[in-house]
């Protein structure tokens, strides 16, 4: 049976619902960046990593002239390819390596980007990760069909604006869900 475009997930958040409980994923906001036919991908945004934007400058030997950008969290955007960096940040800029997710959200991995950041010309809003999640061909429809996410709309503010440690219930909030009132089902039979 063949999807319609229309039930992929692209340019939207999946909340791990508060039965997964993987530590890899538990209670993790991922921003899908790509879904298709041959699988997703998508980059946790309430995760961080131990170290600030200022040590990746540093291990690149890239100067900094921002402060600002050096005192950034690095987040762990999921368990995949952890050395690579991926920046989701506001459109715009012309970078060597980037898709755009949306009108106004792209995914970057090129180097050219990171060092616009580090000097402050980088673009208006962005999130560093490490890593990303993944998913092959079928398997995120398969755990969305067991209940192990929850997909909600984009929201930029949940993207940059939400503090770290409020994204999980901002962002299923926005469609008016109390993730913290949500259990996994009780085994009645």
């Amino acid at each position: 049976m063949e999807m319609s475009g229309a039930t992929y997930l692209n340019n939207q958040f999946i909340i791990a619902m508060p039965s997964l409980t993987d530590p890899i994923f538990f209670h993790t906001v991922t921003y899908l960046c790509q879904h298709n036919e041959e699988g997703a991908l998508g980059i946790v945004i309430n995760r961080l990593a131990n170290m600030k934007l200022g040590e990746i400058f540093k291990q690149m030997n890239i100067p900094v002239t921002s402060q600002a950008a050096a005192d950034m969290p690095v987040f762990t955007g999921g368990p995949v390819q952890q050395h690579r960096g991926f920046v989701l940040h506001t459109t715009g800029g012309n970078w060597d390596m980037s898709m755009a997710v949306s009108d106004s959200i792209s995914l970057t991995t090129s180097r050219d980007v990171i060092e616009a950041i580090a000097v402050g010309k980088g673009p208006e809003q962005y999130l560093v990760a490490l890593g990303y999640a993944g998913w092959g061909e079928g398997q995120l429809e398969k755990e969305m069909l067991n209940n192990t996410w929850l997909n909600t709309p984009f929201g930029k503010q949940v993207l940059f604006e939400t503090s770290i440690n409020m994204r999980w219930s901002a962002a299923a909030g926005q469609i008016g869900i109390d993730i913290n009132q949500l259990t996994a089902p009780a085994g009645h039979g």
